[in-house]
């Protein structure tokens, strides 16, 4: 009888224990993607130029949204440090309002592009070009940041910012409020630089908020004359777009603006995702569930007037290395920031601007992929060139363009790989002079296949064998049409040609 009854008490437990199994990891992961993802989220904001509570909203609907969502079980949404930049252009030259717009639209677009299954196509894009955006990125993002480590303003385009620096940490020097100011940014880039050499149970505490809370207690402690975030309260803070801004889609810049959300948010999402894929041995991610989530995530923000959201690598590498084995961490998570945002929004008014300036200063340095570059150009300079000039392209002219450049390089560079062409040429003294040409005979080759054909004897018949040729389009059939017909005007025998073999 009592062997029975416990048989009949662990049917009935075991179907509640199965339900979440791994309940225990995940609420501790949470805890710790909480404790990170806090003083993000109000970091980007304030970088972004917009409302300190915004950036809570984001990362609550990243979590409670995006979290409950199909795609990456693991990865962790909101808002990235990678669209800061982008951001704070887009409000400066469209207002805030017109900021719910853009994420409305981001969000849209992403829905439509997972529907029609065009996630697993973003892996296509060439790792140099989305490298090079993430470290032009971050050297924007550092050189503006700097500016709110001493309590300047920043000039607004990334070549102004960087050239400025100098004058400005001189400034610094004669002013005692931007020295307190820039005593705590150095304090926390150096707290956050040397966090992970310390021992193991001080590093249960995550590096950011570890750095923002020692800044916090230095500044009320020593009472320096330093910014601090201006609350609102999240109902002051969520403004949704009002009707009228929806005109602004008929402003070709702001669509420009739309489609540059679209592709970075997109890009820095689905690669993080890959990334993530690396860490764990879990569920793989379903790339164009994957969009849509972020789409949803995406579209909920912008009605919201909140930020535009990303996955956030450093948030999902913390969620994985806490242990998190579920979606439910994530969205616990955002329970956690949802939590804090109702019911401590005044703490966030403690909390100094030189400080969340460093943690995005350290933050755009992660950006910033040194080893890689050296790498690169060791074994692939075409590809670190690329790189490079992304970066460069996105600090002098502006993102969009920077990333189209970017694309345009690693195109050029794709195309004449691809068009390799061989050229052989067999002269046995007597007969017929020899040509064979195999490969790809593309415009971008023209001038080589000419300078070997233009050489041969103008007295001599040829024959030209194309045979060899896997691809041959317009402009070269016609300049070798053209080159034939020149060769033979002479009295030569006309070029006998080859045809290319064709597929059926």
């Amino acid at each position: 009888m009592n062997q029975n009854a416990g048989r009949r008490t662990s049917r009935r437990i075991s179907p509640r224990i199965s339900r979440f199994p791994h309940l225990r990891q995940d609420f501790a992961a949470s805890l710790v993607v909480f404790l990170v993802a806090l003083p993000l989220c109000v970091g980007v904001a304030v970088a972004s130029g917009v409302p300190a509570e915004l950036g809570l909203v984001t990362g609550i609907v990243g979590g409670l949204v995006t979290g409950l969502m199909r795609g990456s079980s693991l990865q962790v949404s909101g808002p990235a440090a990678g669209l800061t930049v982008l951001v704070f252009e887009a409000v400066q030259e469209f207002g805030l309002p017109a900021l719910g717009v853009i994420v409305l639209a981001t969000g849209a677009l992403q829905l439509a592009m997972g529907a029609l299954k065009l996630g697993r196509y973003f892996r296509a894009i060439s790792v140099s070009v989305v490298e090079g955006m993430l470290a032009g990125i971050g050297l924007v993002l550092i050189a503006g940041q700097l500016y709110s480590v001493v309590g300047a303003r920043a000039p607004e385009s990334g070549l102004e910012k960087i050239a400025g620096l100098p004058g400005a940490l001189v400034d610094a020097a004669d002013s005692a409020a931007a020295s307190a100011s820039l005593a705590l940014g150095v304090g926390t880039v150096a707290v956050l630089v040397l966090w992970k050499r310390l021992p193991k149970q001080v590093r249960t505490v995550p590096g950011p908020l570890a750095a923002v809370g020692l800044a916090t207690l230095a500044a009320l402690l020593l009472n320096l004359p330093v910014a601090t975030v201006e609350v609102q309260g999240l109902l002051g803070a969520v403004q949704p777009p009002p009707l009228g801004s929806f005109g602004e889609l008929a402003n070709v810049g702001l669509l420009g603006t739309i489609v540059a959300f679209t592709l970075i948010a997109s890009a820095e999402s689905l690669f993080s995702a890959a990334a993530v894929d690396r860490l764990h041995d879990g569920p793989r991610t379903e790339y164009d569930k994957e969009l849509m989530a972020q789409g949803a995530g995406n579209a909920l923000c912008g009605m919201l007037g909140a930020l535009p959201m990303t996955a956030v690598i450093v948030r999902s590498a913390a969620n994985v290395q806490a242990g998190a084995r579920t979606k439910a961490s994530r969205v616990l998570h955002g329970v956690w920031l949802l939590l804090f945002a109702a019911l401590l929004p005044d703490v966030l008014a403690y909390i100094p601007i030189p400080a969340l300036a460093g943690i995005l200063v350290h933050a755009g340095a992660k950006l910033v992929p040194v080893r890689a570059i050296v790498g690169l150009w060791r074994e692939h300079r075409g590809e670190a060139l690329i790189l490079v000039a992304t970066a460069v392209s996105i600090v002098a002219v502006s993102m969009f363009e920077g990333v189209l450049i970017g694309l345009a390089l690693a195109v050029a560079k794709t195309a004449w790989e691809a068009s390799h062409i061989r050229t052989e040429v067999v002269d046995k003294g007597a007969g017929p002079v020899q040509a064979y040409l195999s490969g790809n005979a593309t415009f971008l080759r023209l001038p080589k296949i000419l300078d070997s054909l233009e050489a041969l004897p103008q007295d001599r018949p040829v024959e030209l064998d194309l045979s060899g040729l896997h691809h041959l389009d317009h402009a070269c059939r016609s300049a070798l049409e053209t080159w034939a017909e020149r060769h033979s005007a002479v009295g030569t025998e006309p070029v006998k040609v080859t045809e290319p073999v064709t597929s059926g």
